[in-house]
């Protein structure tokens, strides 16, 4: 029986602009037995490894929490009572496709197991040959990675999951298994695997009576009975139905066909508590929403879309090209992580698409596609704790070079004599400067859309002419010179100075994604089909070395390393691995070849009389997932509208900037003035002035100070269109540079503690119920500066909430006023120029940087 579908959508040009959301699978959660003769009456505690516990508990139908030995009156992970933790279906899927955007549909589930038994909780001290061969046959624990370090004791849980007789279809039952152990000290692993589906069959003649129903069921359990288990149960009627399940034809209606259905579960769904004021934060890069209580949230790695619910473009977007515009939910990296402001927190393992549905107010419930989950409960007593257990694991970013946080990185595009023009103009205007970011360097061909980039990552010797002398003239200013690429290459016959082809090159290694005919799979992007490099391959990251390591002999030091999202859900890969699994290992892989070309680098210079720190390489990228801050050195927020709005504008980047650092993305910020610009009849969408310069004013307070021109540079209000937007680039650079010894400092801690730069007031001031509301309206930088963006067009007001906490005063940084007064919240005048923005009272930051902006005539 097929259970997926792939549909490709890439060239439908009139869609639904406003898509119905997807058919899903439901909460689907039944009723817990268990055995009575083999678990204890009342309750028990068991240990898990030195540090934590297990209660079970028969009250009240039975339950299991998990706390630390450091508070064991503190929950941090527990299932409710009386109601099935683990439940499993058997179902349809169907994946719509278009350019990088992806949908997951559920079609017809054929079979849903939502009622659960405990069977036994076995304490094992000490693995023998015999647990481990179990342990590695049935759990499916690997013997070399999972056995190592295991620290003893470990628990195992074993039971059924089943469904009650479905009328005239029989019934189904599959063993589970989990095992929970300590894998740090703050960390419970947990793993749940399902085992083979087993079927009872149920001719269609049967009586269909209610008590024919209940005495077959008496009978299964009866049968259960005569496996000496004794079980304390109750017939209780199970939340929703059941979809029944479908015959093959008429003649055998009401039959279930055990030959047409899988003997594995597709769907595994994990469930336990959650309180009903616990609110939901993280899940990586999220730019509408900064809480997800109430909400279902797929994780899942894709175009963020344009617009994302905004209107009137999202509508736009929709109807040229298959769900476009994108939705709340979209996002380029996100993270099957979370924490909530009771404390608790939680991370799946692996790379299965998986969806956290918090629609109800009192339980969580995730959703796998799969037969097993892996995952980590965390213990913490702060959200700052939280973020250094869960980075000690998945990793912590590298610290980034100092030259590239000591001043503006300017995006440029058009060629040698622009870039020599600008430059120009910002000398005469005094603006400290980083990097020229020539994103155009592999040169533009003009395509329906527009000009776009030749996706052949060499320089283009015309549209740069005099390359090596325009580096050799920078680097005398200490101005690095950075670039662009990504895991695609177009064809380039048609390219005129083209020395080298990279797409028949990889072509001709083998070493491209194929499709199902075993040819190069041209993905299908904006104007032009691209091969895409197959990253699983183990040529590949060597080759594509090569070409880092050629962008470097020309004097690169940076780069973006753009894309990563997009592998399609039918490809055939070198590794033979799920393309849809994957899909969200791909931005880490992307990111891995790119920082282990930058450490090797590194290491070759070492002991070199040429070495010099400054000459540290960086890149940056937008895809991700869960790992991705381990192997990426900065990210970027990537595509947003050129507008005021929430999901997709200014808003949406402040969003996408503190939810990210919740969840590990120490380095993280957005192009200044947006990236997308529309220039419809109809529709229009270009960078205001206004827009530009509250923009600068936002990035002035994040890790880098990047301006992009766009998507459509004509259409867009640019740094160097006039005079006062040159004025206001360079004031705020300056700004920018003033804080330079903290974000030092900043950085530093990032890299050792994994703590975002940029970070909700949640993580320094959790209690406070106001603050757990703020979602882009302001932020802290590190713990000592507070910023209130001005995000509204022609507004010179903003409110500012100073939280409760420590006992501190705030002090406004141009008019020196201080605000004591905590748990109020204040208008603050903020014309252009002069953002809300305070710094802790007395503070050595905070007086350093006052003195910084005084020195370089800002105050």
């Amino acid at each position: 029986m097929a259970t997926l579908k792939i549909t490709q959508k890439h060239h439908k040009h009139l869609n639904n602009p406003f898509p119905p959301t997807p058919k899903s699978l439901p909460f689907i959660q039944g009723t817990l037995l268990f055995n009575s003769q083999t678990l204890p009456p009342s309750q028990q505690f068991f240990s898990i490894g030195n540090d934590f516990q297990l209660l079970w508990s028969s009250n009240n139908g039975g339950y299991l929490s998990i706390s630390h030995h450091s508070n064991p009156t503190r929950s941090i992970w527990s299932t409710i009572p009386g109601q099935a933790f683990v439940s499993a279906a058997l179902t349809e899927t169907e994946v719509e496709e278009s350019r990088g955007s992806f949908v997951f549909k559920d079609r017809n589930v054929h079979l849903v197991c939502d009622h659960q038994t405990i069977e036994d909780i076995r304490v094992i001290n000490q693995f023998d040959d015999k647990d481990r061969e179990f342990l590695s046959g049935y759990v499916g624990l690997n013997q070399k990675t999972d056995f190592e370090n295991i620290q003893f004791p470990v628990l195992l849980i074993t039971g059924w999951i089943f469904n009650k007789k479905i009328k005239n279809k029989g019934s189904a039952s599959a063993r589970y298994w989990i095992v929970f152990d300590q894998k740090t000290s703050n960390q419970v692993g947990f793993h749940l695997k399902l085992g083979k589906l087993n079927y009872e069959l149920q001719n269609q003649r049967s009586s269909p009576t209610r008590s024919g129903r209940y005495r077959r069921l008496r009978q299964k359990l009866g049968r259960i009975r005569r496996r000496k288990l004794g079980w304390c149960w109750s017939f209780t009627r199970p939340r929703g139905g059941f979809v029944t399940i479908s015959s093959s034809n008429e003649e055998t209606e009401g039959e279930l066909k055990v030959a047409e259905l899988s003997q594995e579960f597709n769907r595994v769904c994990f469930t336990y508590s959650s309180e009903k004021n616990e609110r939901f934060y993280g899940f990586g890069e999220q730019f509408s929403h900064m809480d997800f209580k109430g909400k279902r949230v797929p994780i899942f790695v894709q175009e963020q879309g344009i617009g994302r619910g905004d209107q009137p473009i999202t509508f736009a977007a929709n109807l040229v090209s298959y769900r476009a515009g994108g939705d709340w939910s979209t996002t380029y990296a996100p993270s099957p992580f979370y924490m909530t402001s009771k404390m608790r927190s939680l991370y799946l393992e692996g790379y299965d698409y998986s969806v956290f549905d918090l629609t109800r107010q009192d339980r969580a419930h995730i959703q796998i596609h799969g037969s097993s989950v892996r995952g980590r409960i965390l213990h913490g007593n702060s959200p700052l704790e939280l973020i250094e257990h869960f980075t000690e694991t998945i990793g912590r970013p590298p610290e980034l070079p100092n030259w590239i946080i000591s001043g503006a990185v300017v995006g440029m595009q058009g060629g040698t004599d622009a870039v020599r023009r600008v430059w120009e103009a910002l000398r005469s205007h005094k603006v400290p400067v980083s990097a020229f970011w020539l994103q155009d360097w592999v040169g533009q061909r003009e395509t329906i859309i527009g000009s776009q980039l030749w996706w052949n990552w060499e320089v283009d010797t015309t549209r740069y002419s005099g390359w090596q002398q325009l580096v050799k003239d920078l680097s005398t200013q200490h101005i690095k010179v950075m670039t662009y690429c990504n895991p695609c290459l177009a064809p380039t016959d048609k390219k005129p100075n083209r020395r080298r082809n990279l797409f028949e090159e990889a072509k001709k290694l083998d070493i491209l994604v194929k499709d199902q005919h075993g040819e190069p799979y041209m993905v299908a992007n904006t104007a032009f089909d691209v091969g895409m490099l197959d990253l699983t391959h183990p040529d590949t990251a060597i080759w594509f070395k090569q070409i880092l390591q050629e962008m470097v002999d020309i004097g690169v030091r940076g780069w973006m390393a753009d894309f990563g999202e997009g592998l399609p859900m039918d490809a055939t890969l070198y590794s033979g691995e799920d393309p849809i699994t994957a899909h969200n290992r791909y931005p880490e892989l992307w990111a891995q070849i790119n920082r282990e070309f930058v450490e090797e680098w590194k290491s070759s210079r070492v002991g070199k009389e040429k070495e010099d720190p400054e000459e540290a390489l960086v890149f940056f990228m937008r895809a991700g997932f869960r790992e991705s801050p381990k192997w990426g050195m900065l990210f970027w927020e990537g595509d947003q509208m050129v507008s005021w709005q929430a999901n997709d504008g200014i808003k949406s980047s402040v969003v996408g900037l503190l939810s990210s650092g919740l969840s590990g993305y120490a380095f993280n910020h957005s192009d200044i003035g947006g990236y997308c610009a529309v220039n419809l009849p109809v529709i229009k969408y270009r960078r205001s002035e206004e827009l530009l310069l509250r923009w600068m004013e936002l990035n002035a307070f994040t890790s880098v100070f990047r301006t992009h021109e766009g998507n459509k540079p004509s259409c867009n209000s640019q740094f160097y269109s006039n005079q006062r937007t040159l004025s206001h680039f360079a004031r705020f650079a300056k700004v920018y540079k003033a804080w330079k010894f903290y974000r030092i400092q900043l950085v530093k801690e990032a890299s050792q503690r994994g703590l975002p730069v940029c970070r909700h007031l949640f993580l320094h001031y959790p209690d406070d119920e106001r603050v757990q509301s703020l979602s882009y309206h302001q932020f802290l930088v590190g713990s000592e500066i507070l910023v209130v963006p001005t995000l509204d067009k022609g507004k010179n007001k903003v409110r500012a909430y100073f939280p409760v906490g420590e006992a501190s005063s705030w002090q406004h940084i141009w008019t020196g006023k201080l605000f004591t007064r905590q748990g109020s919240e204040i208008w603050i005048e903020a014309p252009v120029g002069c953002p809300a923005v305070f710094v802790k009272a007395g503070s050595v930051v905070g007086e350093t940087f006052l003195k910084n902006l005084r020195n370089s005539d800002i105050l």
